[in-house]
């Protein structure tokens, strides 16, 4: 069972030297026991107290690492049930599966769908995050040739080898060493195997059975035979049964600190159907999928999906929030427009959008307001006069515009006199109260 704050606080230094980043070894004892800091972070913690200490600091679902390099991705570390009692940690991954048994054409193909789906929303790269890639040929040859295909063509994008049988396991693994894979495919039948090419090759292994209970007996078997690093498949493949047996291998893990199911656990959403593929991958993002597998990934389907994540993953109690600083939005010259708003994700992106869409090159200066909305932002005291006038004047965008006028969200008309007071020499226009209308207040300017 977990610790308590004050049973980790017995066993460590108790000097209150603050080096850990807290004022008290209490207070970093809390922070532990809500999993909310890293044991690391204490410099005099006593060997004994770490052996002790590390069960308890770990995050019930273990954390594990796919791929390498920039476009690596993490799974797991996942501390609650609920994303309002605290954010989700590492967003779920989304994978395609290329069958071996395809042509290299074909193959080459989808590898550069994946390379072409990352998308850029609200300020985020999103994508499709890594490729499985099934043995279905039974070709141990036909096995490490896709690999080498898919690495050719996309040598940065996360790889899933999966197979049952070790000698194909072994020749991918060798193709793709550098690259940690997640090799999946361990099952009661060659767990023995598996585990040990997982433990030669350094990579992450894929744990298969069917139901809870034999899953966390072969979880509990892999761990036994030196393997830390699994994603686990309880067999779940109805929409039915993936919701029952996520919620209860996170419950497990989460509630009762049950080591043998607190993995990242892998879904499988291939269907005929791409509609109902695009949902039964949705049901897993929602409810505790640390990978989704899917057989397509048109554009339409994608831009659901990565906007859902985006929003299950996101902090519920921080604004999604965008820089400050002034964009130019279009070949802006010294004549263009400068209009302001404050730096919340969503009304940067809908303002923006429709500055775009008057085809009116502008200047949009975003102001930080902490993540909030113009009027929540005018209401909190934080898109005020005063503050408007000393970002305008900081941003130094005086120099590159030949005018002296800021227009303004209409929302906060009541603003326009006190800015022009703080800002000497310049004019205020009170624009639209709604973004929609920017379009045709800008033309009838132009």
């Amino acid at each position: 069972m977990a610790l308590t704050g004050v049973e980790i606080f017995k066993l460590l230094p108790k000097t209150n030297c603050k080096k850990c980043g807290h004022p008290t070894c209490l207070a970093f004892a809390m922070k532990l026991a809500q999993r909310q800091a890293s044991l690391d972070a204490c410099p005099d913690v006593s060997e004994d107290a770490k052996r002790l200490l590390g069960e308890a600091s770990a995050p019930p679902v273990r954390p594990i690492s796919l791929g390498s390099g920039e476009k690596a991705v993490k799974m797991g570390e996942e501390t609650v049930l609920f994303r309002h009692e605290k954010k989700f940690v590492n967003p779920c991954v989304f994978a395609v599966e290329i069958k071996d048994s395809l042509s290299e054409p074909e193959i080459t193909k989808i590898v550069e769908e994946v390379v072409a789906s990352e998308i850029d929303r609200v300020g985020q790269k999103l994508r499709i995050d890594a490729i499985f890639l099934s043995n279905t040929s039974g070709d141990a040859g036909k096995f490490e040739g896709a690999v080498r295909t898919i690495l050719s063509k996309a040598p940065a994008v996360p790889l899933i080898i999966a197979t049952s049988n070790p000698a194909a396991a072994e020749a991918a693994l060798k193709a793709a060493a550098d690259k940690r894979p997640l090799l999946y495919g361990a099952d009661e039948s060659n767990a023995d195997a598996m585990a040990g090419l997982a433990k030669t090759y350094k990579v992450p292994l894929g744990v298969y059975a069917k139901g809870l209970e034999a899953l966390s007996s072969l979880t509990e078997k892999i761990k036994s035979l030196g393997v830390e690093d699994m994603v686990v498949d309880s067999g779940s493949r109805t929409a039915k049964e993936i919701l029952a047996g996520n919620t209860l291998a996170r419950r497990a893990a989460i509630k009762k600190n049950f080591k043998a199911l607190g993995y990242p656990v892998i879904t499988f959403a291939q269907r005929d159907d791409h509609m109902l593929e695009m949902l039964v991958a949705a049901l897993g993002v929602t409810k505790y999928s640390s990978l989704v597998v899917m057989s397509s990934i048109e554009k339409w389907k994608n831009l659901a999906l990565f906007t859902l994540r985006q929003n299950i993953y996101t902090d519920p109690q921080v604004p999604m929030q965008v820089e400050q600083k002034v964009y130019k939005i279009g070949e802006a010259s010294p004549d263009a427009p400068l209009m302001i708003t404050t730096n919340f994700s969503l009304t940067y992106f809908i303002v923006s959008g429709e500055v775009e869409n008057s085809k009116v090159p502008s200047r949009l200066a975003v102001m930080d307001c902490e993540g909030l909305s113009v009027l929540t932002g005018w209401a909190a005291g934080k898109f005020s006069a005063s503050k408007i006038a000393q970002f305008i004047q900081d941003s130094g965008v005086e120099k590159d515009i030949k005018h002296k006028e800021l227009i303004i969200p209409g929302y906060v008309a009541i603003l326009s006199g006190a800015i022009e007071e703080k800002l000497p020499g310049w004019k205020v226009t009170v624009g639209p109260r709604e973004a929609n209308a920017l379009p045709a207040f800008l033309k009838s300017r132009s």
